[in-house]
């Protein structure tokens, strides 16, 4: 078992996230997804015109692809994907908001049952394995920072 994949304590800009949806209502939920979704940046003018085939989450349902960068030891996280589909830019928008500028740790420490903490009650389980994807596509992107650091001794 590598370092990247030893359990983590989770890191407090997660679990601020978890305690907030863990205290709403389904229509508060409902509506801090919806302030989430309009937070969620544009993509950076360096991505605009990359091949997306090779970010893009084919697990989920809406086309969405997601562009990691570890710069200087931290993660930062993209994505591109439909204005419309608020649910997916929420979820992307506050993990982005909690992990963006953090070490790849921060991501791998993530539970695996968070969308179903902060989504669980709204009835979102038929988009649950695509949103889950999403978070899985962000670990590995940590992982392989982790083990390219780990390998260069950085």
């Amino acid at each position: 078992m590598s370092n990247a994949d030893v359990p983590q304590q989770i890191p407090p800009s997660i679990d601020k996230i978890l305690r907030r949806f863990a205290t709403l209502t389904p229509d508060m939920t409902r509506q801090a997804l919806v302030q989430y979704a309009g937070r969620l940046p544009a993509l950076p003018e360096r991505f605009q015109g990359v091949d997306l085939a090779e970010y893009r989450v084919h697990e989920c349902q809406t086309p969405v692809a997601i562009f990691p960068e570890f710069v200087d030891g931290k993660m930062y996280y993209h994505a591109e994907l439909p204005r419309e589909s608020a649910a997916l830019r929420a979820l992307l928008a506050m993990i982005f908001d909690a992990v963006n500028g953090q070490p790849p740790e921060t991501v791998l420490a993530i539970p695996p049952d968070f969308v179903r903490q902060v989504m669980g009650k709204i009835g979102l389980q038929a988009r649950e394995a695509g949103l889950n994807a999403m978070v899985e596509r962000l670990k590995r992107a940590a992982r392989q920072a982790v083990e390219e650091r780990d390998a260069t001794g950085g």
